[in-house]
């Protein structure tokens, strides 16, 4: 393709001609410039040109964004240029729809489209990748730091936050970005360039909502790890190498253990401890939630054996159960049969479903295996209550038998008025339906006494015992149960 630069010669070129050749060269060279451009790339220019400009809504096709930013890669790189690339997502894109309809959050992304395209120059481009997500491709300047990346990713933010005014209702979002300065990839493609932005958005979204990050070499790190997990996770899954650990549950009425719940630890043989936050992501991406919950089913059923006859007291053990488990038209079957091979009875496992699964669900597969578990005696949780706008109607419709209330309610409830509001706002709820309630993440004494005070019939968290594997778990509840004749006993609001 013919760069920009070399157009700067051609006066020059033409006056030669014209004093060699007289103005018959010069008429020549003007018939003839054309046609050789277009055959050595300038028809790619001015395709490429023309895509920016026949642009809907301020935006440019999806599958055209990928030339732009190859030809903006190309040029910056040549020209001793900067460019960056910008993806933006909504927060919480997941529940816009079920909130606001479809109608409206399709006129909620038409206009944040074009408030993005306002925010940039007109030889920048947009592209809506994705229903919730964004990305844009800066053209190329002389000058383009870190700080005025920022600000331009700022600015992007500030369009998005703008309140919507749609069908008389003002809607709030935000949006995390991530960004990629073409600096950062000279001896690389404009494909890794793409890649990096996309990394950088992940890192955003990882500690948003509302965030933004700059690439780095960390985050690359970080996704080749990621990746090797995926590899792992398999083999992982089959060696015991992932296995429940047992986080205590107590009655905040007489302050005995009134269940555990079983959560994935993954010990890897090198790296030792690998955080949840790390291995989960891997194993939903490589399909094995379900495996997952059969593994962590098998070993709660195995814990309360053992407890059974070790003759300590633990009445039930909580698994979580993920939308894909959740959708197995085989899942009550193979619940009934691993209790049955245990021979424990269905009141003894606590299905926990999070509230974000409820919300969404239909009247489908999902709800059916929900319904059954509980005519089959189990016990359905509702996990992090309050925020996954799950109606009071989803409640009674899941015949939910406790909510677990979400931590960011629990935290400082027993130093900020308006935390202690919300709890007993939740309480009062729960005893209307005759709903027991559990609270999260319960960190300290004032925490734990507030709660008992206001009503909650169980508390779990770090303040009361923090994940253990299964062979301290004994020690744990011997330590625990010789508090309890020692400890005054926490009178709270039982009027259930």
């Amino acid at each position: 393709m013919i760069k920009p630069v070399l157009l700067a010669l051609l006066p020059a070129a033409l006056l030669g001609g014209y004093w060699i050749g007289g103005e018959t060269t010069l008429m020549g060279a003007a018939l003839l410039f054309p046609a050789v451009y277009m055959l050595l790339g300038g028809a790619n220019a001015l395709s490429d040109r023309s895509i920016a400009k026949s642009a809907t809504r301020g935006l440019i096709r999806r599958e055209d964004y990928r030339a732009v930013v190859g030809q903006s890669f190309v040029q910056a790189r040549d020209l001793g240029q900067m460019s960056a690339l910008f993806a933006v997502e909504i927060d919480e894109s997941d529940v816009l729809v079920d909130r606001y309809g479809q109608s409206a959050t399709t006129e909620l992304l038409d206009k944040i489209s074009s408030r993005l395209a306002c925010v940039l120059r007109d030889n920048d481009v947009v592209a809506q990748t994705s229903d919730f997500r964004f990305e844009i491709c800066l053209a190329p300047v002389r000058h383009l730091d870190l700080e005025l990346c920022i600000q331009i990713a700022g600015r992007l933010q500030s369009a998005v936050e703008e309140p919507v005014s749609v069908e008389g209702s003002a809607i709030y979002v935000t949006a995390c970005v991530g960004f990629c300065q073409s600096a950062r990839m000279l001896r690389r493609d404009a494909e890794t360039w793409n890649e990096a932005a996309d990394l950088a958005l992940a890192e955003a979204k990882s500690k948003g909502p509302n965030a933004i990050r700059a690439f780095s070499a960390d985050q690359r790190r970080q996704s080749e790890t990621r990746a090797g997990l995926r590899e792992e996770v398999t083999l992982a899954l089959e060696k015991g190498e992932i296995r429940a650990w047992f986080q205590p549950q107590i009655s905040t009425d007489t302050g005995l253990v009134s269940g555990f719940e079983a959560l994935a630890r993954w010990e890897h043989p090198k790296r030792g401890m690998i955080p949840p936050s790390e291995f989960l992501p891997a194993i939903e991406q490589a399909g094995l939630l379900e495996r997952l919950a059969e593994v962590m089913m098998y070993h709660a059923f195995t814990a309360l054996r053992a407890w059974d006859t070790n003759g300590v007291s633990v009445p039930r053990v909580g698994v979580n159960f993920a939308g894909p488990e959740l959708n197995n038209p085989g899942l009550v079957e193979k619940v009934k049969w691993e209790l049955d091979r245990f021979n424990l009875s269905p009141d003894r496992l606590a299905v926990e479903v999070l509230e974000t699964v409820v919300a969404r669900a239909p009247d489908d597969m999902v709800t059916r295996n929900i319904s059954a578990l509980n005519a089959l005696g189990c016990q359905i949780d509702l996990d992090d209550f309050g925020t996954g706008h799950a109606s009071i109607a989803s409640i009674r419709r899941f015949a939910v038998s406790r909510i677990k209330i979400d931590r960011s309610f629990v935290i400082k409830s027993d130093k900020d008025p308006e935390q202690q509001r919300m709890v007993s706002a939740i309480l009062t709820m729960a005893e209307r339906l005759g709903v027991e309630t559990l609270a999260e993440g319960v960190e300290s004494a004032g925490e734990h006494a507030l709660l008992a005070q206001l009503g909650c019939d169980h508390v779990q968290g770090f303040g009361i015992g923090k994940p253990m594997p299964f062979d301290q778990t004994l020690e744990w509840i011997a330590a625990h149960t010789a508090k309890l004749g020692d400890a005054p006993r926490i009178l709270g609001n039982r009027s259930r």
